[in-house]
């Protein structure tokens, strides 16, 4: 069995893409594909392209519907529904929130005040979505609304590079999207693909693996973008309820079938904290998670299987 790895920075992040089968040429061929198609739906989704559907529904927010291509209709359904588990933890319209109060570098000294966080969340609400499956648009109902998939996109990336590279004819591979991972089959000396969940203290120290035949894995962790304040560590991730950081995780990792539902689930679980996050996941089929929470204490979902 040969094996293939390429990785290139594509949506913002470093994408790693792997193939492995007897024929070289073919998983170079199977990556480029992989690759091909992560670019494709970059242009769908990005905020930072002023012609992506992405870009024009926000730019008509509050003004009229603006008809889209099917895929992007239905990842926006999914959204909503993601949304509605977690009880709006997850909420892409999440771009609205006003960014002035938040950059996370070595000049932030301070929270903002609650009522200023408040106020820079008023239009955030998925609710106000409006989907109209028969026409294929979207609106938003209120001026000044943004969408962004930054809690989704890389996910759903992950699993449409697996899908082009599994019809090229690749049984065997990995596509990782800064974290965001979805493997298949096995890895080019037969053994399964394993996993390992870092320690959010010491991210090269691994607290326990397991391996995924078919399957996919994304962690959120606080240690990757922070603001240190009064000697507290507050994390990048905002509730979208009250506008402030998320606080009492460290890091939440989750394992399911597809990686568009890991990355969608990791956020909401470092808002929603151990026991409702816990709950929530024990309640979906085929979804597991591993939590650490800021005193070190580890806990599972009820079906883990970790070495």
């Amino acid at each position: 069995m040969q094996s293939y790895t390429e990785t290139i920075k594509l949506m913002g992040n470093r994408f790693e893409f792997t193939a492995c089968h007897p024929d070289l040429p073919l998983c170079r061929q199977a990556v480029e594909k992989g690759i091909e198609e992560v670019r494709r739906i970059e242009t769908l989704l990005s905020t930072y392209q002023e012609k992506s559907f992405t870009s024009l529904v926000n730019d008509m927010a509050g003004i009229s519907p603006v008809e889209v291509p099917e895929e992007m209709m239905h990842l926006m359904l999914r959204s909503k529904k993601i949304s509605q588990l977690t009880l709006g933890a997850f909420d892409i319209t999440y771009g609205s929130i006003d960014k002035n109060l938040w950059n996370f570098n070595t000049q932030m000294t301070s929270l903002p005040h609650p009522e200023s966080a408040k106020e820079s969340i008023r239009l955030v609400n998925f609710r106000n979505i409006i989907i109209d499956e028969k026409r294929k648009t979207v609106f938003l109902k209120n001026k000044g609304m943004r969408i962004g998939f930054g809690g989704i996109g890389k996910g759903y990336a992950a699993d449409m590079a697996k899908k082009v590279m599994v019809q090229s004819g690749i049984t065997n591979g990995v596509v990782n999207a800064s974290g965001d991972l979805t493997a298949w089959g096995r890895q080019a000396n037969g053994k399964p693909w394993t996993i390992g969940v870092a320690n959010p203290d010491i991210k090269e120290q691994i607290i326990g693996r397991f391996e995924i035949r078919d399957g996919s894995v994304a962690t959120s962790g606080d240690y990757e973008k922070y603001v240190i304040i009064d000697g507290k560590r507050y994390s990048h991730t905002i509730n979208p309820k009250t506008g402030l950081p998320a606080e009492g995780l460290k890091s939440v990792t989750i394992i399911a079938p597809f990686a568009e539902l890991c990355d969608a689930l990791t956020t909401p679980v470092v808002i929603m904290g151990v026991e409702a996050g816990l709950h929530m996941i024990n309640q979906i089929h085929g979804v597991e998670a591993v939590i650490i929470d800021n005193n070190d204490t580890i806990y599972y979902s009820k079906n883990i299987k970790l070495s």
